[in-house]
């Protein structure tokens, strides 16, 4: 007699299978969702200390970067020093946690130099959740130069 079909062994073990490839995908996908997130947020904070820094030249009046209610990882805004016009808002998608290396605030004078007493490089570690680590991290050099570096850190933990 010639069988047709499958058995119920064979379509458990199918189902199985499938099952665990699809955490192992949900698993993988969240990761990759996670970093790009990531991503996203260091080249948009990035760009808002580089737009900071370009008004402050363009209007020739010191700006100022502040995060949102003191914590980076809820957004920051750009604004004029003098009357403290907002320019520009960012608020991320999903929250996320970021480090600042020294201050709150990152000011820039007229000139586009970052301001501060004895200022010198700032960096913004925007930490994964498990391990505390971080991929990606902004940089505002002494000189104001802004870096994106995107190198595996330890920058998160222990703050």
């Amino acid at each position: 007699m010639r069988q047709q079909g499958v058995t119920l062994i064979q379509m458990m073990f199918a189902l199985g299978v499938a099952g665990l490839l699809t955490q192992l995908s949900v698993t993988a996908y969240k990761a990759m969702s996670d970093d790009l997130h990531q991503a996203n947020v260091a080249r948009s904070l990035a760009l808002a200390l580089r737009e900071a820094r370009n008004q402050a030249t363009l209007r020739h009046q010191a700006t100022l970067v502040r995060p949102l209610r003191g914590d980076w990882g809820q957004g920051w805004r750009i604004s004029l020093e003098d009357g403290e016009q907002l320019l520009r808002e960012y608020r991320p998608a999903r929250p996320v946690r970021i480090i600042a290396s020294s201050r709150r605030v990152v000011r820039f004078s007229a000139r586009g130099a970052p301001l501060g007493t004895g200022f010198g490089a700032v960096t913004l570690f925007i930490c994964e959740r498990n391990p505390p680590l971080s991929q990606h991290r902004v940089v505002l050099s002494s000189s104001g130069r802004v870096s994106l570096r995107s190198t595996q850190t330890n920058g998160c933990a222990g703050r």
